[in-house]
């Protein structure tokens, strides 16, 4: 089995196509199962976060497992296979290996040196476990990523020098200011509790925000996000929860709004955010409108959109008093801020921690031609002294046990040297070839 890898992020495709192949927590298990439906993949896995989505494999031909997996994205999402393609990228073995320990460790992220991706890497992972879609090669594969990630982000800098998403996404809003002297004071709204959002809080209240209100579909976990920040933060920090049909009226009352959510529709349409930038109330029911701040009285309404796909309509760039900074402006935006020693020193870490996953793959491999050898001679032994048995009826029980236990001596050490030399031959780039060659003089069947 081979390791093969397809997909698109913000470096090779628009964010308007990123956004149409974004898939709900539903759609993703259905994409998995389907591809171990078909001939071309024994394992599958999926790494989906804002800005990339990726089909994993264990595959026996590579062709076969590329068009399969490309057809599975274009299905999936509804974008035609022509349209699609272009945007793809495909890496296999090794390039396969390079690539995906390169983004468990904030290299390919839209700001180098993010650590979010280390917790969406757990999250393939834990999902293709659950599914049972990820097999020994997978499953060993997303381990040693988890693990080389932990290494850069401990041994470097490229964790303190590289910025989460969030971060980088207020800092854009602040504009010229800080984030704290930006949000010091502020009243803001974050739609959304899941690890994003309450990154996002988390960030506002560390700054110095005043008051926090965290919307949420399932509004005990906006509740739940908010004790916590209450309790962490104490008494400088309002924090409260609404349901999001509140979310209209809450816009209206505060300075800055942060959402990610999984929705698949708008969370904010363009007349939710001109009326929220007027002063007007917008929610049936919605609080007394003698907390609304009056039309023209405070300043830019500003909106930060980290969901793919959209929470924020597009149209809300073009709206006076509000300023939208979202995912197509960040990758815009966005640059490689780690120093460039740190991110030669994680480059290296990677292509180390590369070699030694592709020699212990490449190893593995060999294991199966060992032990089917080893069994044949086995095989032999056996038959030799059940010969030797009827020729030599006489032999007492003790010269019995001493010739079989010689014999086996014996094809043990011709085996030795052989077997142990492939098996490290093997581990070398195209050492396969040693494997082979060994299953093609003995006339051992082929193995996996």
């Amino acid at each position: 089995m081979s390791l093969l890898v397809v997909g698109l992020s913000h470096r090779s495709a628009p964010v308007s196509m990123l956004e149409q192949t974004t898939l709900g927590l539903d759609d993703r298990p259905r994409v998995l199962q389907d591809m171990l439906a078909g001939d071309a993949a024994t394992e599958a896995m999926m790494l989906a976060t804002c800005n990339r989505i990726e089909l994993y494999a264990a595959v026996d031909k590579f062709h076969g497992g590329v068009e399969e997996m490309a057809k599975q994205l274009s299905a999936h999402s509804g974008i035609g296979l022509d349209e699609l393609a272009p945007h793809l990228y495909v890496h296999f073995e090794d390039r396969a290996v390079h690539h995906l320990f390169s983004v468990a460790c904030g290299l390919d992220s839209l700001v180098v040196g993010e650590p979010h991706i280390l917790g969406q890497v757990k999250d393939a992972l834990a999902a293709g476990q659950e599914l049972d879609t990820a097999g020994p090669l997978l499953n060993n594969l997303f381990q040693q990523a988890l693990r080389v990630g932990k290494r850069a982000h401990s041994e470097t800098g490229i964790d303190r020098a590289g910025q989460s998403l969030v971060t980088f996404g207020l800092e854009q809003l602040a504009a010229d200011a800080t984030v704290e002297k930006w949000a010091a004071g502020k009243q803001g709204l974050v739609i959304g509790a899941g690890s994003m959002c309450s990154l996002a809080a988390t960030t506002l209240a560390r700054a110095g925000i005043g008051q926090l209100t965290i919307a949420n579909r399932t509004l005990k976990r906006a509740q739940q996000l908010a004790a916590v920040l209450a309790e962490q933060f104490g008494p400088g920090l309002t924090a409260r929860a609404v349901p999001m049909a509140e979310v209209p009226f809450e816009l209206g009352r505060v300075d800055l709004a942060v959402s990610c959510t999984s929705a698949t529709g708008l969370t904010l349409t363009t007349a939710d955010v001109a009326a929220a930038v007027a002063g007007r109330p917008t929610a049936p029911g919605a609080p007394s409108e003698a907390n609304r701040v009056p039309a023209g009285s405070r300043g830019t309404l500003h909106l930060l959109d980290l969901a793919m796909p959209r929470d924020i309509d597009i149209a809300v760039h073009d709206i006076d008093g509000a300023r939208l900074v979202d995912i197509e402006t960040l990758a815009a935006t966005a640059a490689d801020t780690p120093a460039a020693d740190d991110v030669d020193r994680v480059r290296s870490l990677v292509a180390a921690e590369v070699a030694a996953f592709g020699a212990a793959v490449r190893a593995e491999r060999s294991v199966p031609t060992i032990v089917a050898l080893r069994a044949m001679a086995e095989d032999l032994v056996t038959s030799e002294l059940a010969r030797l048995e009827r020729r030599l009826p006489d032999l007492d029980e003790r010269q019995r046990s001493e010739t079989a236990q010689t014999v086996r001596r014996v094809v043990d050490k011709l085996l030795h040297a052989p077997t142990t030399r492939v098996k490290r031959l093997a581990g070398e780039p195209g050492g396969g070839e040693y494997t082979r060659v060994l299953r093609e003089l003995f006339d051992l069947l082929p193995t996996a």
